[in-house]
C-alpha cells in the first residue's frame, strides 16, 4: 500500500481532466454495469504510467469521440476496486497500467502494460482515438 500523499498527484493527473475515481468494489460495479461507454484506466507508480498511459489517456480524451464515462481504479492502493474492475477484464490477465474500454458493460479494447510500457503516449493515444471512433 502506498501512502496517499505519494499517489494523489498521480491521481490528480487524471481526476483533473475528468476522470472519476472508483475506490470500492461497489463503484466498479455500479460504472460498468450501465449502458453506454466507458474508459478504466488501472493506474500505477510506475514510470510506465508516468510517461506513457496517463498521458495519452490525456491525450486521447481531448479527442472528437470520447467515452460517456472516465473512470480511474489505482493499484496498489484502491485494492478492492482495482482487484474488481480487472475482475470485468477477463480474461487478459492483470497489469498495471491498463487501459480497458467497455460499452453496455462488455470489455469491447484492452491495452496491456506490454502494450504501453516503451510505447509514446502519442501513439497510445492515437490508439485509443481509433478505438473511441469506432465504439463511441
Amino acid at each position: 500500500m502506498y501512502p496517499p500523499e505519494l499517489v494523489k498527484p498521480m491521481k490528480d493527473e487524471l481526476t483533473t481532466v475528468g476522470f472519476k475515481e472508483l475506490l470500492s468494489a461497489q463503484d466498479v460495479d455500479n460504472a460498468l454495469t450501465q449502458d453506454g461507454t466507458a474508459l478504466v484506466l488501472v493506474n500505477s507508480v510506475c514510470g510506465c504510467a508516468e510517461a506513457n498511459a496517463r498521458p495519452g489517456a490525456k491525450m486521447a480524451v481531448d479527442h472528437d469521440k470520447t467515452p460517456e464515462n472516465l473512470y480511474t481504479v489505482f493499484a496498489g492502493v484502491d485494492t478492492e476496486a482495482t482487484d474488481k474492475a480487472r475482475s470485468y477484464m477477463v480474461p487478459f490477465p492483470p497489469s498495471s497500467p491498463s487501459i480497458a474500454l467497455f460499452k453496455d458493460g462488455e470489455l469491447v479494447h484492452m491495452l496491456e502494460r506490454h502494450h504501453i510500457e516503451g510505447r509514446p503516449a502519442e501513439m497510445i493515444a492515437d490508439n485509443l482515438k481509433a478505438t473511441f471512433d469506432e465504439h463511441c
